[in-house]
């Protein structure tokens, strides 16, 4: 099985979906409200910790599943997976929040 293959099973592609829909959820914030930080946690932050947290259980899975059965393909999409929540995380840190 290739990367191309196996990135699209769902327990590969949802949590790079979840960590850009995270990146997506501040900068939408971002133009809204621009960048000084709110006293109170709103719904955008609510959102990204979610999208963050509940994908998880799902990248688990996947290293479960497909990473004993294709190490080097799942390794790779298991790169991009951390690659995407970094990218979601860093506006976060970068902005100290």
């Amino acid at each position: 099985m290739t990367s191309s293959a196996i990135i699209k099973r769902p327990s590969a592609f949802l949590p790079i979906a979840m960590s850009l829909g995270a990146l997506l959820t501040i900068l939408i914030y971002l133009l809204l409200h621009g960048l000084a930080p709110q006293p109170d946690e709103g719904a955008a932050a609510h959102i990204w910790q979610l999208l963050m947290l509940c994908q998880l259980p799902i990248i688990a899975f996947f290293a479960i599943k497909w990473i004993p059965r294709f190490p080097k393909q799942g390794l790779a999409v298991l790169g991009f997976q951390f690659a995407a929540a970094i990218a979601a995380m860093a506006p976060v840190y970068l902005l100290h929040w």
